[in-house]
């Protein structure tokens, strides 16, 4: 076994019957539930108590630190235990949490402390993710990825939606105190089974020991060498920027154009909702043979829809929001599975880091770019774009025979599997 393949500790059993990882998935549902809770509150408790802008200025604070710190994340997670790290830093948003519900049991919320504990977040999203990015890899079989990510990412936007609908009737009537301190437990709860229950079944092998910036640098290096990584990870850059500000601004410029009011925009809003949670589920019943040709493919289908929200009528935009959602809950399950087995383990945690740095970085650009063309030309124009433009993304993908092959059923032993480097495309 090479030494950039996981280790085998524990034989897993069987997905369907791992109680253990079932319940890390409850667990991780829960905490994106606390999330959610914890969003609301703060963007409600934000707006009550300063101007909109400022409280815009609240609400993202805590992006610009994430993506400042992000591929540190990314080197940490590689060199040490990401399950020690991703202890660490939830403890650290408990004390955050905690901190905010003392103060505001002894004084009213202010921006200063909203905008500390927002920045503090930010700071440990950007440690926490990449390493929690890697546990799939320690916990299930190759051939289990497809399986562990449907259900996982259905748990996750069942447990984000519940969260939503919760926060905003605690928050009335607790205020910030009860959404803190219920979050605080959410948090809590998964430090507690992390420290407990949740053991690697295979153990990652670890980067080499130099400088943060050295990894960081080795690891875009990474990037030349490995082909099929490089085009996993300008792939899954970019995959929300074209639909994230469709939806997020263009939906409410056509209902307003159109008249269709702000129930019209909840609906199309709870189709992709809906779309995404059954496409998901879905891919733990049937699953393509080709992981990732198939999810490039719906990725086609989403760009073709995105350009349908641009015209016709109200029919035809709810048809091309729920053909949103199942091809983003199809794509992200087949997709997010490939991408975890195929990197070469050691990189695992700084690839991750950069494919989230795409929605920090690039999204307000996108999102600026949108609302700048719809101001200057026809409304269809920036859907028609922006959809193109994702087909076009698509064809790179689509066009690498080592990404149109590719299965992850178990024609190999199951965890010797990555992605080929440049000088073993060539050699094919």
């Amino acid at each position: 076994m090479s030494h950039l393949e996981p280790h085998l500790l524990r034989q897993p059993p069987a997905f369907r019957r791992d109680i253990a990882v079932h319940a890390w998935i409850g667990v991780k549902a829960l905490s994106d539930a606390g999330d959610a809770l914890w969003t609301i509150a703060l963007a409600w408790t934000a707006v009550q108590i300063t101007t909109p802008a400022l409280a815009g200025v609240v609400v993202a604070a805590g992006t610009v630190p994430r993506a400042v710190i992000l591929l540190f994340g990314g080197a940490v997670a590689d060199r040490a235990n990401p399950r020690h790290v991703m202890l660490v830093f939830n403890v650290i948003r408990i004390a955050v949490l905690v901190g905010v519900a003392v103060w505001v049991l002894a004084a009213p919320p202010t921006v200063a402390v909203l905008l500390v504990a927002a920045i503090a977040f930010g700071i440990c999203d950007a440690f926490y993710e990449p390493s929690a990015g890697t546990i799939a890899r320690q916990l299930v079989r190759v051939d289990d990825l497809p399986a562990y990510s449907a259900v996982m990412q259905t748990a996750t936007r069942l447990g984000t939606m519940g969260g939503a609908a919760i926060g905003g009737f605690l928050v009335a009537q607790a205020g910030m105190l009860g959404s803190a301190s219920a979050n605080a437990a959410t948090f809590a709860f998964v430090v507690a089974f992390i420290a407990l229950w949740l053991r690697p079944r295979f153990v990652l092998p670890r980067a080499h020991k130099e400088s943060p910036i050295r990894q960081i640098a080795r690891g875009f290096a990474h990037l030349t060498d490995a082909a099929t990584t490089r085009t996993l990870v300008i792939a899954l850059s970019g995959l929300n920027l074209a639909v994230g500000p469709a939806m997020a601004i263009g939906i409410a410029l056509r209902a307003t154009e159109q008249g269709w009011g702000a129930g019209a925009v909840g609906i199309f809003e709870a189709l992709v909702g809906a779309g995404a949670a059954i496409a998901a589920a879905s891919v733990a019943k049937w699953r393509p043979r080709r992981e990732a040709h198939a999810g490039f493919w719906a990725l086609v289908v989403q760009g073709i829809a995105i350009i349908c929200l641009g015209v016709g009528p109200a029919w035809l935009v709810a048809a091309g929001t729920f053909t949103i959602g199942l091809s983003a809950g199809y794509a992200s399950v087949l997709l997010s599975a490939t991408f975890a087995a195929t990197v070469d383990t050691t990189f695992l945690g700084r690839m991750s880091a950069l494919t989230r740095l795409g929605d920090d970085c690039l999204m307000p650009l996108a999102m600026a770019g949108f609302g700048a063309l719809a101001s200057v030309t026809a409304l269809w124009v920036p859907f028609a774009l922006y959809g193109a433009g994702l087909v076009v993304l698509m064809i790179f993908p689509l066009r690498n025979r080592a990404l149109r092959t590719l299965s992850l059923r178990p024609a190999e032993p199951a965890q010797t599997l990555r992605a080929p480097t440049s000088s073993e495309e060539s050699a094919r």
